[in-house]
């Protein structure tokens, strides 16, 4: 796995080097299109998460954060519900 990294920085290195692709790089227009790619993944993730909420809604089901907040809303109120049972038995002796 190592070699393939190294075989990517040599190449770039090599790139790095060519004065056609520093000039390249000096193009206002060709860094906007590099600087968009690289956002693309990003971009293609949170449109994917948010397609797959609002498939969750339109079906009537319930997204992987809301059932982590249902989730941590139950254990509190489990957690509340002990300690008002302690109280209650603490008053009752």
């Amino acid at each position: 796995m190592s070699s393939i990294k190294e075989k990517i920085l040599t190449e770039g290195m090599k790139l790095a080097g060519n004065p056609q692709v520093a000039k390249l790089m000096q193009d206002e227009r060709f860094m906007k299109l590099v600087m968009t790619a690289m956002s693309m993944p990003g971009r293609v993730s949170s449109f994917t998460t948010e397609q797959k909420e609002t498939f969750a809604k339109s079906m009537g089901l319930a997204t992987q954060d809301e059932v982590r907040d249902l989730r941590r809303t139950i254990t509190s109120l489990e957690q509340t519900i002990s300690r008002l049972r302690a109280k209650v038995d603490d008053l009752s002796k």
